[in-house]
């Protein structure tokens, strides 16, 4: 994508020297216009050498007020539903998402994370002393956003990054525990809801196309939420509760991508006349593909759903485990698996001195015992899957496949 880069002008100042030189071009200038025009030139001077104040435009803080009120909102989300209708309201609160806004506010609110280091955020304005030089590191990271994560204090950002989304997809995996532990709980015979949580979920094809509709609808960012994160992402580093150690590349997508868009924020290049580098940059393919599919499993699981305990089991498992295991694809690094070194073998004993044995006479034989075989084990039948543990053990397909 083309960089988008915002020209300065000349300065007050520089105008002002400018006129003052046009003025007095036909009388010797005095000692003070002389004063003031070399004043005027070192203060535009100076200007050309302060990096802008920081600038992230208003669309990445809604973005990410988004989807972090989303992902807290189905962290919350516990087992120990006491009737139907909490079911499916925690269901409608949970199919209300656009997989490509969520995805999109992950990163945003990555980049807002790394604007709280102020190493990262002195890091990089440290490398643009004049307007050249800024334009020459934004083109380099609008070609390639992994040159952000070499830019100093990278480390530092990415470590709040992480830290903080870790802490998230964490709470996700917890409830989506609590919900899934609670549909197989529900189904015991000691069980009080067991009655109303084996009956079958009413208006099944209703419900199923609610989701679905509510699945295509944009969430409009809460204000006090997006204005808070707006703030943060200006002030310079600190202004957020977050904390980590600092990370080593290299980098998973998202952050990859979140250190690019605060990096051109704290260079001045991410206000709202660069919604084209902020717009590019805010698009992961890891997690926008993951809940995408996520959402046509959902589908398929309520349509397959009869009793209410599989609903509840479709809401943790497609709904909260999905959004945490998207979320950590996009913004953890992938598991590494270690094999240890080979051990060698101990050196064999030397040989002990021999041992003369005196022979004994041998006792009379013992009398042969008779064994009777055991009886074949009997295997009872299994039971058939119920539809619960069928979605979820057996990969699934799309509608309509």
């Amino acid at each position: 994508m083309r960089p988008v880069f915002l020209r300065r002008g000349l300065s007050a100042a520089a105008l002002a020297a400018t006129a003052v030189l046009a003025g007095c071009a036909s009388d010797a200038p005095t000692k003070a216009e002389i004063e003031a025009a070399r004043v005027a030139a070192e203060a535009a001077e100076i200007a050309a050498r302060t990096p802008p104040r920081i600038r992230l435009n208003q669309s990445v803080a809604d973005a990410a007020a988004v989807y972090m009120a989303f992902s807290r909102d189905m962290a919350a989300l516990e087992g120990g539903f006491t009737n139907p209708e909490q079911i499916q309201a925690a269901l409608r609160r949970g199919a209300a998402y656009d997989p490509e806004q969520i995805s999109r506010g992950l990163v945003a609110y990555a980049s807002i994370l790394a604007l709280q280091s102020p190493e990262f955020v002195s890091g990089v304005r440290s490398l643009a002393d004049d307007q050249e030089n800024r334009e020459r590191i934004v083109a380099r990271i609008v070609a390639d956003p992994s040159y952000a994560s070499t830019l100093p204090g990278a480390e530092s950002a990415a470590g709040l990054v992480m830290a903080t989304l870790s802490d998230d997809i964490n709470a996700l995996g917890r409830a989506a525990n609590s919900i899934e532990n609670d549909a197989y709980a529900i189904q015991a015979p000691y069980d009080p809801r067991r009655p109303w949580g084996i009956a079958e979920v009413s208006n099944r094809e209703a419900r199923l196309e609610a989701a679905k509709a509510r699945s295509a609808q944009i969430v409009r960012p809460a204000a006090e939420e997006a204005a808070r994160l707006f703030a943060a992402a200006h002030s310079g580093g600190g202004a957020l509760p977050v904390s980590g150690a600092p990370r080593k590349p290299p980098y998973p997508p998202a952050v990859v991508n979140g250190l690019a868009l605060a990096a051109l924020a704290a260079l001045g290049y991410a206000g709202e006349n660069a919604r084209a580098n902020t717009d590019a940059l805010q698009f992961d393919r890891v997690s926008q593909g993951c809940l995408t599919m996520s959402k046509l499993n959902l589908f398929q699981c309520l349509a397959a759903s009869r009793p209410n305990y599989e609903d509840m089991f479709c809401l943790g498992r497609h709904i909260v485990r999905d959004l945490a295991t998207c979320s950590r694809g996009a913004a953890m690094p992938a598991p590494i698996v270690t094999v240890s070194d080979v051990t060698p073998a101990d050196p064999p004993a030397p040989a002990a001195a021999p041992i003369i044995i005196t022979p004994t006479p041998p006792a009379a034989a013992p009398q042969p015992i008779t064994i009777s075989p055991a009886p074949a084990p009997v295997t009872p039948p299994r039971p058939a899957p119920s539809v619960t543990e069928r979605l979820n053990t057996q990969p699934a397909r799309p509608p309509g496949g």
